[in-house]
């Protein structure tokens, strides 16, 4: 099909939906759900006697971004200079990330591959996404998850007596 984008189904290009709403839609929900956890007291260390010791709460980055963990799952039936071959063939290093896309972090995990967290403005997570379909698929599997730091929560619930 000519001028038909792989990326964005036939007739989708239409949908009153922008991506800046699903992306808080999705937050929204991971964060109601981590209340959620803690409302219930499944949030206190296991064995710990008397009420649950609430906890603090992921705060949201407040600028319209939220992380993005991303797993580049290699393909391991084929040689490494074969699969960076093919992902400079289809432009993945000067596509990903996108102009303006912080990288968190980028990790290589031996037996998986690369793990990125990058931090998204959310009305540009299409546009992470169709890069990555563009230039990543063939040499790499990918699996998205939003992401939250989770960090000075769990020093806070180590500190705690």
């Amino acid at each position: 099909m000519e001028g038909w984008d792989p990326a964005l189904p036939p007739g989708l290009e239409a949908h009153p939906f922008d991506a800046s709403e699903v992306a808080m839609h999705m937050f929204h929900s991971i964060l109601a759900k981590a209340g959620l956890v803690t409302a219930l007291g499944f949030g206190s260390w296991a064995g710990a006697q008397g009420a649950p010791t609430p906890l603090p709460t992921a705060v949201p980055a407040g600028d319209g971004t939220f992380m993005l963990t991303i797993f580049l799952k290699h393909d391991q039936g084929r040689p490494l200079d074969k699969l960076n071959e093919q992902l400079t063939a289809q432009g993945f290093f000067k596509a990903f990330p996108p102009k303006g896309i912080q990288v968190v972090s980028w990790y290589v995990v031996m037996g998986i591959g690369q793990v990125v967290t990058l931090r998204v403005p959310a009305d540009r997570l299409r546009e992470v996404n169709v890069v990555l379909e563009k230039t990543a698929w063939g040499p790499y599997r990918t699996e998205f998850y939003p992401s939250y730091d989770f960090k000075g929560i769990a020093e806070q619930m180590r500190a705690q007596p």
